[in-house]
C-alpha cells in the first residue's frame, strides 16, 4: 500500500532521462529520452502485478536536447509576458479603486505567482503576445508530434492560456526534472500530440 500510485483526476507525468550509453547512434546530435503517461481517468494501482486499465498510457520520444533548451527559453519569456500582462491589467483595476484601500498588503496580491486563482485565470493576449504563444506551441506541437515534418503551425491557441499552464509548459520542458499536468485544456491538447 505504501508503494500505491493514484491520480484522482486526468493527468499527465512528464520525465526525462539521458542515458549514459543508450540512444539512437545514427547522428551526433545529443537527444534526451522524454518519457511521459497519463491516465484519463481516475486510477489506483496497489499492485502493479495484477493492474491493468484501458485509461492509462505511457510512451516515450527521443528529442534533440538543443530544441529543448531553445523551447525552454522561448517559453520562459512567454510566461515573463503573461505575468506583466496579468501585471498591467490588475494595476487598471486596482487603479479604479480608492488609494485608502491600497496598503502594503494589497500591493503583494498583485504578484501573479503568488496567487492561486489569478495564476488559474485565463489571460487575454495582446497581439505581440499571442504570436509569441503560437510560435511557442507550434514547436512544442513539431517536437511531439510523432511526425513532425507534418507538423503545421498553429493559427490559434489550442487552449486556455493562463499563468499556470504556461508555466507547467515551462516546467514540461525542463530537462532536469518532470513535472506534472493537470489543466483540462493543456492535458487535452498534449494527449492529442501523443497520438
Amino acid at each position: 500500500e505504501s508503494r500505491a500510485a493514484h491520480a484522482s483526476n486526468k493527468e499527465i507525468n512528464i520525465q526525462w532521462y539521458l542515458p549514459s550509453l543508450a540512444g539512437p547512434s545514427n547522428n551526433s546530435e545529443t537527444k534526451v529520452l522524454l518519457l511521459y503517461a497519463y491516465n484519463t481517468k481516475p486510477i489506483k494501482i496497489s499492485n502493479i502485478k495484477i493492474f491493468s486499465s484501458m485509461s492509462m498510457f505511457s510512451g516515450h520520444l527521443w528529442i534533440p536536447l538543443a530544441r529543448i533548451i531553445s523551447l525552454r527559453e522561448k517559453l520562459s519569456n512567454l510566461k515573463q509576458q503573461v505575468e506583466m500582462l496579468m501585471q498591467n491589467s490588475k494595476s487598471l483595476s486596482s487603479a479604479s479603486e480608492p488609494m485608502s484601500f491600497l496598503g502594503q498588503s494589497e500591493t503583494l496580491k498583485i504578484i501573479p505567482s503568488k496567487n492561486p486563482k489569478m495564476n488559474a485565470a485565463k489571460v487575454h493576449l495582446d497581439e505581440k503576445t499571442e504570436e509569441m504563444a503560437k510560435r511557442c506551441l507550434s514547436e512544442v506541437k513539431a517536437l511531439l508530434s510523432p511526425v513532425p515534418a507534418l507538423s503545421l503551425p498553429l493559427t490559434e491557441i489550442p487552449f486556455d492560456v493562463t499563468l499556470q499552464s504556461i508555466a507547467s509548459l515551462e516546467d514540461m520542458f525542463d530537462p532536469a526534472s518532470g513535472c506534472i499536468i493537470t489543466e483540462q485544456s493543456l492535458f487535452n491538447w498534449i494527449i492529442s500530440l501523443f497520438h
